[in-house]
Formats: C-alpha cells, sequence, structure tokens
C-alpha cells in the first residue's frame, strides 16, 4: 500500500505490553526479558516486566528523555530538565512548550543494583546542555547524544550533536546550531552517526573519521548528508538502526515508524497514536520489536520484519 508521501506503508501486528504510562520513550530490551524505559512526564526510568508489571527504577527528576546501558552495565539518561508541559487534547497527552523557569538538562548515570543517581554532565564547557534527548554508545564505549534544544514561548534554541565519555571525563560539541535535533544511532559498522531532526522532519548522516570524530564538511553551512526528507507535515523523534542498515525512526502526526534506507528510499509502518516515539529491538534473533506510543501512553510489542542491530552493550 501507498502512503500520502508515495512511499510504501506496512500495518504491524502489535501486542499492548502496558498503558497507563506517563509520556513513556527510551525503551531498551533488556536480557531478562523486561524492558526499562522512561517516563518523562512521571520522571521516572521504569522496568516494565513481560506480564506488564511496572517496577520504577529511580527518580531520576526533570525530563528523562531517552536510555541506553554503558559499558559499565549501568543505564545513562538524556535528561531534558523538564523541558515541556503537557496538555490533552482529545484524549491525547501532547507536549507543549518549555516552561518559563526552564535551567537545562544533564546527562545521568543510574546504577541499576542499587538506583544510584549520578549527573555526570550539566555543560559542555561553557555551554550548558538546555534539552538532552537520546543517546547511544560506540565500540568504545563513547557515548553519542543529542541536545534537542528548548521551545520557549517567543524563540526557540539550537541545539547540537555531542560526544562524551561515560566516566564524566570529556565532552565535545560535534555539530551546533541545529534546529531540533532528536534520535541519534549508529550504521552497523560505526563509520556513519545518524540524526534524526524533529522539526525539519529530516534525516541527517554525518560521515566519522574516527569514534567521536565527524568529516568537516565541504560546507559549512551543510552540516552533514541529508538522507531523507519526509514530505508534508511530519515530525521525527527517536529511533533505532537494523542490522542491515536501515534506519527506524519513530514518527509523530503521521504515527508510526519510518524505515530510512541509507539510499534515501523510505517505508512507514504505522502504529495507532499521533505521538509515536521511539523503537528498540531484542530477542534471540533480534526481530522483537517495543514502540512507545506516547500520546496514549502505551508500550506495543510486535515482530519486525527484519532483525535490529544488537547494541554494544546489554544488561
Amino acid at each position: 500500500m501507498k502512503g500520502s508521501g508515495g512511499y510504501a506503508v506496512a500495518e504491524l501486528d502489535l501486542t499492548l505490553v502496558a498503558e497507563d504510562l506517563q509520556f513513556p520513550e527510551g525503551p531498551v530490551a533488556m536480557a531478562d526479558g523486561s524492558v526499562i524505559l522512561v517516563e518523562i512526564q512521571r520522571k521516572t526510568l521504569t522496568r516494565v516486566a513481560p506480564n506488564g508489571k511496572r517496577t520504577i527504577v529511580a527518580e531520576l527528576g526533570g525530563g528523562p528523555n531517552g536510555a541506553a546501558i554503558g559499558p559499565d552495565g549501568a543505564m545513562y539518561i538524556t535528561n531534558n530538565g523538564g523541558a515541556f508541559q503537557y496538555y490533552t487534547v482529545n484524549g491525547m497527552n501532547i507536549p507543549g512548550p518549555t516552561p518559563p523557569d526552564h535551567a537545562g538538562g544533564s546527562i545521568q548515570r543510574v546504577d541499576l543494583k542499587t538506583g544510584e543517581i549520578t549527573t555526570l554532565y550539566t555543560h559542555c564547557g561553557k555551554r550548558r546542555l538546555n534539552g538532552p534527548n537520546d543517546l547511544v554508545f560506540d565500540r568504545q564505549g563513547g557515548m553519542w547524544f543529542t541536545d534537542h534544544g528548548t521551545s520557549m514561548e517567543a524563540y526557540r534554541t539550537h541545539g547540537g550533536l555531542f560526544y562524551a565519555q561515560p566516566d564524566g571525563s570529556s565532552i565535545t560539541c560535534v555539530r551546533d546550531h541545529l534546529i531540533s535535533p532528536n534520535g541519534v544511532g549508529l550504521s552497523p559498522d560505526e563509520t556513519v552517526v545518524y540524526m534524526a531532526d524533529t522539526h525539519t522532519g529530516r534525516l541527517w548522516g554525518f560521515d566519522l573519521e574516527t569514534p567521536g570524530v565527524a568529516a568537516t564538511p565541504e560546507l559549512a553551512a551543510i552540516p552533514g548528508r541529508v538522507i531523507a526528507t519526509l514530505p508534508g507535515y511530519q515530525l521525527l523523534d527517536s529511533l533505532a538502526v537494523e542490522a542491515g542498515g536501515k534506519v527506524c525512526v519513530a514518527t509523530i502526526i503521521n504515527g508510526g515508524i519510518t524505515a530510512f534506507d541509507p539510499d534515501g528510499s523510505v517505508e512507514h509502518f504505522a502504529v495507532p497514536d499521533l505521538i509515536v516515539t521511539n523503537i528498540c529491538f531484542g530477542g534471540a534473533d533480534m526481530r522483537d520489536a517495543w514502540i512507545t506510543s506516547s500520546g496514549t501512553g502505551r508500550l506495543y510489542k510486535t515482530r519486525w520484519p527484519r532483525p535490529g542491530l544488537k547494541l554494544n552493550f546489554n544488561a
């Protein structure tokens, strides 16, 4: 079936795992079959068992937006610092503008055994982290993360793409003055870092010279390679990468997951929610997929048509 953008649209066989979540995001498929995710509005790191039972792992404060297991087995969090106000519209939970008293975000580490929370970064040099959003670890144990920026009543602050060490020793802004950086992921060979830009509906690719170092663009005004820009009004959120290299990006308004091929072609998988925010892969064959359906506060599980890329670290 063809969608309005002229590309293929497929339906997923979805199983509801949990509901009544307070804007779930950042799902991580754990080795024991559970999924750990953040609830941005509840400000928690939450474990969801296969039967849907929920356990609070940590009270994070602010607005925990993304989660990933690091090389030490701890969970690392991109916390936007409470960068959204929430509204209910026609039964849908909608994130709105940044509160006027928002003071910035941080990168946090959570010990999954003890629940201890450590704040690793609030700044990159003199620059305050505004709204850290999503993250992924490379094979060397370095952390790529996005800062989404903020949407104040009268203006928007720019975001950026960052690379940091998980011990708090080093942080670098790799690309600055980006409109609304959101999902971030690595190609299977880790020669490209992908970044979804929410408000432009665009997926970027940044070629890497070495771990944590992006190649200098030919034109300074063009930060990287445009993989594809979605037609019409579609917003992009967080992402996961398939083993074969496709980049699966949660899509808002046209609710679902859009799979971008590195050659620029796309395929859309519909999900019954206007605000779909993330996907993660797991299971023995990496074809189990969990999708956060945030407008309705649900976590779904499905079988993906292709295996996802196994992340470098798990617990």
